[in-house]
C-alpha cells in the first residue's frame, strides 16, 4: 500500500504495509540511516524519532499513523550548515563515546526540550529514558542543563 510520509520537511512516497514499523521505512525504504535499531521492542530508543514534535520510538511506530504527519530524523536538524543547539551541545559536553544511542537520544531530548524547555534532574530523568550503554547519562544531564541555563562548554 502506498503512504506518503513527509520526513524532515520532505515527502517520500513509500509503498510497505501500514502496520509495518516507521523505522524500517526511514531506514530501509527512505535511506535515513541515522536512526538506528536497536531492541526492536521501544525500551532502549536508539530509534527514536520526532512526530509532529513529540519523540516517539519508532521500532514499534506504525507507517500508517505517521501519514500526515511531519516527521524529523536526526538527518533534519542541523539547517543549512548549522548544527542544532543539541547537536553543539553534544559536542561541547563530549557526550558520546561510541555514539551508536545518540542520534535517538538527541531526538528524544528535542521532544523533552519541547515539553520542558528548562527540564530539572527530575523532569529529565523521569522523560529521557533512553538506555547508553557506555554510561554518559551525567554528560547527557550536563548538556541538556547548559542548553536550559544558555551556557556553551569549555571543552573546545
Amino acid at each position: 500500500m502506498a503512504i506518503t510520509l513527509n520526513v524532515n520537511g520532505r515527502d517520500y512516497l513509500v509503498d510497505v504495509d501500514p502496520d509495518s514499523p516507521l523505522l524500517w521505512a526511514i531506514r530501509d525504504t527512505i535511506g535515513l540511516t541515522g536512526t538506528k535499531f536497536g531492541c526492536g521492542i521501544a525500551e532502549c530508543g536508539a530509534c527514536t524519532v520526532l512526530v509532529d514534535g513529540r519523540a516517539v520510538r519508532s521500532c514499534m511506530f506504525p507507517v500508517g499513523s505517521a501519514e500526515s504527519t511531519a516527521i524529523t530524523t536526526i538527518e533534519g536538524l542541523a539547517k543549512d550548515g548549522t548544527l542544532h543547539r543539541i547537536q553543539q551541545a553534544w559536542i561541547d559536553h563530549q557526550v558520546p563515546q561510541c555514539g551508536y544511542c545518540q542520534s535517538g537520544m538527541i531526538m528524544a531530548v528535542c521532544g523533552l526540550l519541547t515539553e520542558h524547555p528548562h527540564p530539572t534532574d527530575d523532569e529529565i530523568d523521569a522523560e529521557l529514558t533512553n538506555i547508553c550503554r557506555c554510561g554518559t547519562f551525567a554528560r547527557v544531564r550536563r548538556a541538556i542543563r547548559a542548553m536550559a541555563h544558555g551556557e556553551r562548554s569549555h571543552h573546545g
